[in-house]
């Protein structure tokens, strides 16, 4: 039987690999924006976003269910149920990337013409095979999760992102080459995604093939006290009882992975309307591009451990309360929360304080830091968000985390009716930060009453001290780093304060956290080795030196 990952294995995995395909995705625009005028990179856009959208549709929340079902059943030892599961799962995952390729490939002409890009529609139709794939990726995924063997999901995202890219750039540059037009060069460029999806299926048939023979070679033979296993999930002995149960857990969570995606719409549909009339449409123009081009861009940076984080801990979670093991429960969901806080607080503190600094480094010109700051400063919450909904996904509590972040989404968009038109999109940024800080705290509410998880419990004073301190220094690093080193020209300034600025966060961070007793010596069993070795002489080093102060 192949080896489990670990809650913190397995979240560096997922991390790693969803880093390193945004960071090839990026590259990709770049050599197509060189290569085709805008009527081919809109052609190109157009069928990206389609594609993209119909997988999300047909992928999203189906995986986490199908992990969270296969958690359970494996930790009570019902192997034959899971193989009916999984098998059923893909052919849902068939069925779906078949009715999605020839309804893609029907109606391209006529979105392309709807959307006023009537040299997209070839490229739609070549992107339209690779969602024969994805489907049946997303199911194995699911599949391999619940296994809590998170390194087949990340191989193969990685893979399939530089498949893409590759296939991608050289069709296009192979085309222009050869004389073609733009909109055949654009539908060459999409052509990446079909064989992205398909090295993609084969390095999950390949871990496959190697599960299975893993299982062959180690039987399970632990045996399931019966009165664990007749408080478990019910026995699924039909087809149909089985997409009933995949569709009742991942309705919920689809729901809920979708929040963000949600209340960024909402901004950019209802910043302009409720602006105009108390501002200038030159500023609210240049509002508008700051929040989607910029602000966006970099909040979407410190959530990336968060949704790697989530995927990793639903099943190890639903793993042990289905067996009924509240200590499990306790010490994994705390251990996930400390996870989520802990790494994610410096990469926001970096976006945040440093915002004009990172803005200006990765754009033409720092416009809008101020709206860059208040989104990237609201992601400490969003990642509480969502690594708390995974919690409840993973204790049953599905419908729950609905409820909580839909309630959230109505109070964002009322407060934005009520604030925009005055503030602007600060209005409407900062209420977007109130529906992330309102669904973490009633969602850790919840979670404290089912099951005694505390994120830092009596902690919370030293740990907001610890940010306090850093953003006031670093704030200073900042204005004086750009101050100094503004003759330097070019991007240069903007460079090396926030090299200055990272460097500063990551070791004060560390130390702060021990020296206001947020991490103490006695939580370092709690943690894995490897965490333990780095933490360990920083922990009792400190503790010494902090003793002898006292004395």
């Amino acid at each position: 039987m192949v080896k489990k990952d670990s809650l913190v294995k397995g979240t560096i995995i997922l991390a790693g690999a969803a880093l390193a395909a945004r960071v090839l995705g990026i590259f990709q625009r770049v050599p197509l924006e060189y290569a085709m005028d805008k009527n081919g990179q809109s052609a190109f856009g157009l069928a990206n976003n389609v594609y993209l959208l119909l997988l999300v549709f047909a992928t999203a929340g189906i995986p986490s269910a199908i992990s969270k079902m296969v958690s359970e059943r494996l930790e009570l030892g019902r192997e034959a149920e899971v193989k009916k599961i999984y098998r059923a799962a893909i052919r849902f995952g068939i069925l779906m990337g078949i009715i999605m390729t020839l309804v893609l490939l029907l109606v391209a002409p006529y979105y392309a013409s709807f959307s006023k890009v009537p040299d997209g529609d070839l490229a739609v139709r070549a992107i339209a095979p690779a969602l024969l794939f994805f489907p049946i990726i997303a199911m194995m995924r699911g599949y391999f999760q619940g296994r809590q063997f998170m390194m087949a999901g990340g191989v193969s995202q990685v893979i399939e992102q530089i498949a893409r890219v590759i296939t991608a750039v050289g069709l296009v540059f192979l085309l222009q080459g050869l004389g073609y037009n733009n909109r055949i060069m654009a539908a060459g460029g999409a052509l990446g995604s079909v064989f992205g999806g398909i090295a993609a299926l084969a390095v999950m048939l390949w871990y496959a093939r190697r599960l299975e023979a893993g299982d062959r070679k180690s039987p399970r033979t632990e045996s399931i006290p019966s009165s664990v296993q007749a408080g478990g999930p019910p026995v699924l002995t039909q087809t149909k009882d089985i997409y009933k149960a995949i569709l009742k857990i991942s309705i919920p969570i689809l729901l809920t992975a979708m929040t963000v995606q949600l209340i960024y719409f909402i901004d950019t549909s209802l910043l302009g309307p409720l602006s105009h009339w108390n501002f200038d449409k030159a500023t609210v123009e240049s509002w508008l591009a700051g929040l989607v081009t910029n602000a966006q861009s970099i909040a979407g940076i410190p959530p990336v451990l968060a949704i790697a984080l989530s995927t990793s801990i639903l099943p190890v979670l639903a793993a042990a309360f289905a067996a009924r093991d509240d200590e499990r429960v306790r010490s994994q969901g705390m251990l996930a929360m400390r996870i989520a806080i802990f790494t994610g607080m410096p990469i926001v503190l970096v976006l945040t304080v440093g915002a004009h600094a990172v803005n200006g480094l990765l754009f033409s010109k720092p416009s809008e830091s101020e709206i860059v700051a208040m989104l990237a400063g609201g992601t400490i919450f969003q990642i509480t968000m969502m690594t708390s909904n995974s919690i409840l996904n993973g204790i049953s509590r599905q419908r729950t985390a609905m409820a909580h972040t839909l309630t959230g989404i109505a109070i964002k968009l009322a407060l934005s009716l009520a604030l925009t038109p005055f503030f602007g999109v600060y209005g409407l940024v900062a209420a977007t930060s109130v529906c992330f800080i309102f669904v973490t705290a009633w969602n850790m509410i919840t979670i404290r009453k089912l099951t005694g998880i505390k994120a830092l419990g009596d902690r919370w004073t030293g740990f907001a001290s610890a940010v306090t301190v850093i953003a006031g220094v670093g704030s200073a690093i900042v204005y004086y780093g750009l101050e100094w080193t503004e003759s330097l020209g070019g991007k240069w300034p903007y460079l090396i304060v926030t090299i200055v600025l990272g460097i500063f966060v990551c070791a004060a961070y560390l130390v702060l956290l021990v020296l206001f007793r947020v991490i103490r010596s006695e939580d370092l069993s709690g943690y894995p080795a490897r965490i333990r070795k780095v933490l360990g002489p920083v922990v009792r080093a400190l503790g010494r030196s902090r003793g002898s102060a006292s004395a």
